[in-house]
């Protein structure tokens, strides 16, 4: 896995279903204490609301951290249906990000598919209004180049679509590049012709970027 979407903003959005109110947030978050935390902060500024159902997905494909709670609703109603809209949203899911849907009741019952249509609509319609954008891995690599070079080499390799992620100065110029994996032996080739052969880049870890959608 390469790559996955998470929301582009956070967002909120509200519907009301016979007279009872259902506002969705949505946080971009990194790992399960930050998302735990929003639902702490909800709580705290929507005191008078009798749920804050939550579902989060956290994490790169295939295997991401998720958890739903349905916080006093009937047990699936909530938080499972949420996390579902999580999981499928145009056919891919999005990923490091929580939900939570703050309910104030309106004094009518609506019944389990009720609930379990009404907690599902606010997190679709959040996620209408956050947006989308994707998460690509990155393969980071060194280059090292002469002073004398530098320059001509970082603009070139700018020019032909890579990733300068950082330069530094020392008795050499560190050119630190990222590159999708498939594109590393593009990458090599590259480097091999710019620099004459004098000069690698070399593997040094990866990192996760947001590319436009």
């Amino acid at each position: 896995m390469t790559g996955y979407r998470t929301v582009a903003r956070d967002a909120e959005a509200e519907i009301e279903v016979r007279r009872s109110r259902f506002l969705c947030t949505l946080a971009r978050v990194e790992d399960e204490p930050a998302a735990r935390a929003v639902v702490d902060r909800l709580r705290a500024t929507h005191w008078d609301a009798r749920h804050h159902c939550t579902a989060f997905v956290l994490g790169p494909p295939p295997a991401p951290v998720e958890r739903s709670s349905d916080d006093g609703e009937p047990a699936g109603t909530a938080g499972a249906p949420m996390l579902e809209v999580l999981r499928g949203w145009h056919g891919e899911g999005v990923s490091d990000v929580v939900a939570v849907v703050t309910r104030w009741f309106g004094g009518t019952l609506l019944g389990a598919g009720g609930l379990v249509r009404a907690y599902g609509d606010a997190v679709r319609a959040g996620l209408e209004v956050a947006g989308t954008l994707r998460r690509e891995l990155l393969r980071e690599e060194l280059l090292e180049v002469d002073h004398t070079d530098a320059g001509r080499v970082e603009t070139a390799l700018r020019q032909r679509g890579v990733a300068v992620l950082d330069t530094t100065y020392g008795a050499r110029v560190g050119l630190l590049l990222g590159v999708p994996p498939a594109e590393e032996p593009r990458l090599h080739a590259l480097v091999a012709e710019l620099t004459g052969g004098r000069s690698q880049a070399r593997a040094i870890g990866e990192r996760w970027t947001d590319v436009a959608s």
